[in-house]
């Protein structure tokens, strides 16, 4: 079973991809898509949209999961981020991949077993589970593949897809 992950970003979109085989995660690949700042919001979506088509049919991942926005004070910047989602979610409805979704609380909680853990110790479990020599940067790579893993824990996952791959 391969977990697409996806961290939504507009300036940088996290994704990562892990194999699970039993319970023990093996990292396919992962990275991040940039877009520059001086790119206007629909080219930077076109490029978000485009990136993920294209990681999607080359790893042929069997699902996705993806991190709910976490609304901070700034409601310009959560549009935007907003934005980013639903098309990260569009590339991979349009691709046939089923999509779960997590908050950040249920993400840390899954990976490190306490929600309002630091995002250095995410980070590091994110090293430690798939046996990687450092942890992924940029950090929204290190966010997708933790997502990945969220999903792989996830008793809704397990019980949906038991005996289908």
């Amino acid at each position: 079973m391969k977990i697409l992950g996806i961290d939504p970003g507009y300036a940088i979109l996290g994704w990562g991809i892990v194999e699970m085989k039993g319970n023990k995660f093996i990292p396919v690949n992962y990275g991040a898509v940039t877009t520059e700042a001086e790119m206007d919001m629909t080219s930077r979506l076109k490029t978000l949209y485009h990136s993920l088509m294209t990681i999607i049919a080359e790893e042929e991942p069997d699902i996705a999961s993806i991190e709910e926005l976490f609304f901070n004070t700034n409601t310009k910047t959560a549009i935007m981020v907003g934005q980013a989602r639903g098309v990260a979610i569009l590339a991979c409805a349009n691709s046939g991949l089923p999509v779960y979704e997590y908050t950040p609380l249920q993400i840390k909680q899954g990976l490190v077993g306490y929600g309002r853990a630091e995002k250095t110790q995410v980070q590091e479990m994110v090293r430690t589970i798939l046996n990687l020599k450092c942890v992924p940067k940029p950090d929204d790579t290190a966010d997708a593949l933790a997502a990945a893993i969220c999903c792989g824990h996830s008793a809704n996952y397990r019980r949906r897809f038991e005996g289908k791959f």
